[in-house]
């Protein structure tokens, strides 16, 4: 039995409190909750009968943590992180794992120091449908690729962004690419191999805060295929849509959707025996725009701990993204196509 503690008891913190507490993933329990504002702590603490602490390091030593579950606003990942590895235990850290490069290559090397595995919490990876288009992915299905493009068409009004002061700030949040696109962009991201460059605009359409609740971005892939990522939350008054659309030269998917949870379309040149099942057995219905991958991402934490697996999203697969999301607001800042590997020199993000 792994003893997982939260770092953190905002707003995200429900659905990880509630997989761990309520004793939904085998071989994982909530030991301990942690939050420097004591009243969230101890309200968290109390309703799952776990100690809660306001110091992490004090949560360190005293609850039995085999994996910490860092929770905090993104503009902090890296000093959390950075600081619990030198406990010796492992370490998930919600999406983005950073906000620069530079922090998320700390905490990389920190975790390699320390000997401990380091985990980038990318749920949406594991979702059911997802999961049957990577499928097809790894078996050559599409051939030749041709476009990729993700859609988030979100509702987040004022009163989200003002719920705490970090919302929508450059220094500790960003805006819709870092925080509700991001999981999107890794998904495209994942799907179709290496990006080349991007091409982005960006604005500021309904909301008071200093990063963007709307963007457009175009990107080359390194195996000539293009991409379109299209992420606001700006969508009034509801959820309207979190999708991905694959096309190749051998077939057709789209996975739809307010969490990329329903397959749409699947049509391929060559089709197969189970194919016609496709879009009634790989669509699910999830609670929240946060699914159901929470469940699947942590059984494989659990693997990979336990039986000494690979994890999927390491802390170098969780930096991947986090590159392509500098790029992008690197172009939004300079007007300007961005070649990727690169150092950012106008990218905000992350700046205090």
């Amino acid at each position: 039995m792994l003893n997982f503690g939260l770092i953190g008891c905002g707003r995200i913190a429900k659905r990880h409190s509630e997989l761990l507490g309520n004793g939904e993933i085998p071989g994982a329990r909530l030991a301990a909750v942690c939050d420097i504002v004591a009243e969230k702590a101890r309200a968290m603490g109390e309703r799952f009968g776990v100690p809660a602490f306001t110091d992490m390091d004090e949560m360190a030593a005293n609850a039995g943590i085999d994996v910490f579950v860092v929770l905090t606003e993104s503009g902090l990942h890296a000093e959390h992180v950075i600081n619990l590895a030198r406990h010796g235990k492992h370490i998930m850290v919600e999406k983005p794992m950073a906000l620069t490069l530079s922090d998320a290559d700390a905490m990389i090397r920190a975790c390699d120091e320390a000997g401990v595995k380091l985990f980038v919490v990318k749920q949406n990876r594991f979702n059911v449908p997802v999961q049957k288009l990577r499928e097809a992915m790894d078996e050559g299905r599409f051939g030749k690729l041709v476009m990729g493009t993700v859609r988030v068409r979100w509702a987040r009004p004022q009163a989200y962004y003002d719920q705490d002061p970090w919302r929508g700030t450059w220094a500790y949040d960003g805006g819709v690419l870092t925080n509700q696109a991001s999981h999107h962009v890794d998904l495209l991201e994942w799907m179709m191999g290496d990006v080349d460059s991007v091409y982005a605009k960006a604005t500021t359409a309904l909301v008071d805060i200093e990063a963007e609740d709307t963007a457009v971005v175009v990107l080359k892939f390194s195996n000539g295929a293009l991409g379109v990522i299209e992420a606001t939350t700006a969508v009034r008054p509801k959820d309207l849509e979190g999708s991905i659309s694959i096309l190749g030269e051998k077939g057709t998917v789209e996975i739809g959707g307010f969490a990329v949870n329903q397959m749409k379309h699947w049509n391929f040149v060559e089709p197969r025996e189970d194919d016609g099942e496709v879009l009634e057995r790989y669509s699910v219905n999830p609670p929240s725009v946060y699914g159901y991958g929470h469940e699947a991402y942590y059984n494989h934490v659990v693997d990979a701990i336990s039986n000494g697996r690979r994890h999927l999203v390491d802390g170098l697969e969780g930096r991947r993204s986090l590159e392509l999301i500098n790029a992008i607001y690197e172009s939004v800042e300079t007007g300007r196509e961005v070649s990727l590997r690169f150092q950012p020199q106008h990218c905000r993000l992350g700046r205090k």
